[in-house]
């Protein structure tokens, strides 16, 4: 059975999320606190963590901070009130998955937790190399120069599909289509906002290398010229 821990310090709310996801056959557990949260992720396997962010002890944005610092990359759904798009915006830069506001239906939750929890049927894939940096798609690790970033699940999966296309420009929506699944991205800048993230990490372990973007059509993976 699929496992979800929830970290939602409203009783009435946790118990409909609760309600709804048992009646999908998920399994949830429930945390009220983030101190109580981060032992029990960090002591048990989840298929997808919900997490609010405004909790008696703190913003979950900084438990989700704490676990990605970790390499701790199980997909992460942000639940909250807090709908402005700097709010989005922080959420996914701290390494959220989806993001969603309150109120909300519970019929859309399960369906994009189910959406987080889908992973390819086909097998794993085999690290893959691209100018000076390699990519560990199961360890979700990018490596060059011997340094190293974690990548969480949509970062992974745009940076897999760039490598893909050897250079060829990719579409928006198919980018979208393989980071969020059929529920597509959370917001309208969902993409850009991973991009952005993809490219601090590439600059951060000087990967020869760029994301170029192809305004309105998409982006493609193109090589830099090391000696510039």
């Amino acid at each position: 059975m699929s496992r979800v821990a929830l970290v939602e310090d409203n009783a009435r709310l946790a118990e409909m999320i609760c309600q709804a996801l048992s009646g999908a056959g998920i399994q949830v557990d429930r945390f009220c606190q983030l101190l109580h949260a981060k032992y029990g992720i960090s002591h048990a396997r989840y298929d997808v963590l919900i997490i609010d962010r405004g909790l008696p002890d703190g913003d979950g944005l900084g438990l989700l901070r704490d676990l990605r610092a970790t390499g701790h990359m199980t997909p992460c759904l942000i639940l909250t009130a807090r709908d402005a798009l700097h709010d989005r915006i922080d959420g996914l830069e701290s390494g959220a998955d989806d993001y969603v506001t309150k109120p909300f239906a519970m019929k859309e939750l399960v369906a994009r937790v189910r959406t987080l929890m889908r992973r390819p049927v086909e097998t794993t894939p085999l690290v893959q190399t691209f100018s000076n940096m390699t990519l560990d798609p199961q360890e979700q690790v990018l490596r060059c120069n011997q340094q190293s970033v974690q990548l969480a699940q949509t970062e992974l999966q745009v940076i897999l599909m760039l490598l893909k296309a050897k250079g060829q420009t990719v579409r928006h929506a198919k980018l979208e289509h393989a980071a969020w699944g059929l529920a597509g991205a959370v917001t309208p800048n969902a993409l850009e906002v991973t991009v952005h993230r993809l490219r601090k990490k590439m600059t951060r372990i000087d990967v020869n290398a760029q994301i170029i973007n192809i305004r309105g059509v998409g982006f493609s993976l193109k090589e830099t010229d090391s000696s510039l």
